[in-house]
């Protein structure tokens, strides 16, 4: 779901004057975090996470499209049409987490961008630090990119600032001297990784609230193996359209039904005009098993 911050709309977003989203439905008993008052007005009341939890967020067209295709970097922004408010979610959701998950196909897509909360609502940035203040975390979350092959673009400026790269033994290798700003790490064994394996490598070093923004691919690794807990999906009031380009939905590289389903709950809906901003607990996170995934990015 990230967005390159080139051609953020006029005045940007202001904590202070944007108008609180209309709460549509909350599920009650929903854990809460001790949100500054600007943003949990802006945001319509509460949010919180039961960790260790790992959650998405996406944008979408009303026809299901998330990403316009290799030729169209940073796309989310076309899909949302640059609605401050869902740069505002956006910005509040990293600000809760501990990591952010990408794959390389998102890192590659969107060139420029920084996967920190004010780089998509820097009016917000002192309410986000204030946030992380109160969750008692460190300044900024910290950037994971997943990649079994280890083919990073090397010159991304999310890398040069430094990151975490979770890799394979053979990734490492054609990694090594590559990334010094960053670290990185071998997850399991073979030439594949399981998300499992990734997560077990974030767990052991802290990082309880993991915030993943893609790609569909990465997604549906997570929920083929059972590991997504939540999910956060902004539906934006435009068409997008398939023809001869590659448009992918939510998920990609592993189908779920019939066999399969990945049944969700409704646990908040929340409106700002013509935008839909959903957050679904998925049934059975953790609950499959025997399920195993490989990552090929």
């Amino acid at each position: 779901m990230a967005e390159d911050s080139a051609g953020h709309p006029g005045g940007g977003t202001q904590t202070g004057l944007l108008e609180p989203l209309e709460v549509l439905y909350e599920e009650a008993g929903q854990p809460r975090f001790a949100l500054p008052p600007a943003i949990a007005t802006a945001y319509g009341g509460d949010l919180g996470f039961a960790l260790p939890c790992v959650y998405a967020n996406f944008v979408t067209s009303i026809d299901g499209v998330v990403a316009l295709g290799p030729e169209y970097p940073s796309s989310g922004s076309a899909i949302s049409g640059r609605e401050p408010t869902d740069r505002f979610v956006m910005g509040v959701l990293r600000a809760c987490a501990d990591a952010v998950l990408i794959g390389a196909g998102t890192l590659r897509a969107t060139p420029g961008h920084q996967w920190t909360p004010e780089h998509v609502c820097p009016q917000a940035a002192p309410a986000f630090a204030e946030l992380r203040r109160n969750l008692r975390l460190a300044a900024q979350p910290k950037l994971v990119v997943v990649t079994a092959s280890g083919g990073l673009p090397t010159e991304h400026p999310a890398l040069q600032l430094g990151a975490l790269v979770v890799t394979t033994v053979e990734g490492a290798g054609r990694l090594e001297g590559r990334l010094p700003a960053c670290t990185t790490l071998t997850a399991g064994e073979g030439s594949v990784l399981r998300m499992a394996d990734v997560l077990a490598v974030l767990h052991s070093r802290g990082h309880t609230a993991v915030l993943t923004e893609g790609g569909p691919r990465l997604i549906g690794n997570l929920l083929r193996e059972g590991l997504l807990d939540e999910l956060f999906l902004t539906t934006s009031p435009v068409l997008a359209g398939r023809a001869e380009t590659s448009r992918p939905g939510l998920i990609t590289g592993f189908e779920l039904l019939p066999k399969q389903p990945a049944w969700a709950d409704l646990i908040s809906a929340r409106r700002r005009d013509s935008y839909l901003f959903l957050r679904y607990r998925l049934r059975s996170s953790g609950a499959r098993v025997g399920l195993r995934s490989e990552v090929a990015m």
